[in-house]
């Protein structure tokens, strides 16, 4: 016994036609390294700069305390070891600011967001 159905035999052809309209295959891993290729290692060094440089600008209590995590266009993520130290660096934020931008000898941190997270 044989069953047919309408709608589901063209919506098979349709997906047939549209199939026969693609060239080759791309693996959707290529694609996703293509589109990431052009932020992520940007991202990368510049939390790799901000974290060797981390101690030396802001002092050794904060950075025992704290920890950069990442990059989203101008903003620094920093992790912070309680909420205590998040309350009491939000006072010093511009401070921190002004230290980590003379130490990567540019302006590219325009906010920290400090946010409770693992530092070691």
């Amino acid at each position: 016994m044989v069953f047919s159905c309408p709608k589901y035999n063209d919506d098979n052809q349709a997906m047939s036609n549209k199939r026969k309209n693609i060239k080759t295959a791309i693996p959707i891993g290529n694609v996703i390294d293509t589109i990431l290729s052009g932020q992520k290692p940007k991202a990368v060094a510049r939390v790799a700069r901000v974290f060797h440089l981390w101690e030396r600008a802001v002092g050794e209590i904060i950075a025992a305390n704290t920890k950069p995590a990442a990059f989203k266009d101008n903003i620094l993520l920093v992790y912070v070891n309680s909420s205590t130290w998040l309350h009491h660096l939000q006072f010093l934020k511009k401070e921190i600011i002004q230290k980590v931008n003379t130490a990567l000898e540019d302006e590219s941190i325009v906010d920290i967001k400090f946010k409770i997270g693992p530092i070691k």
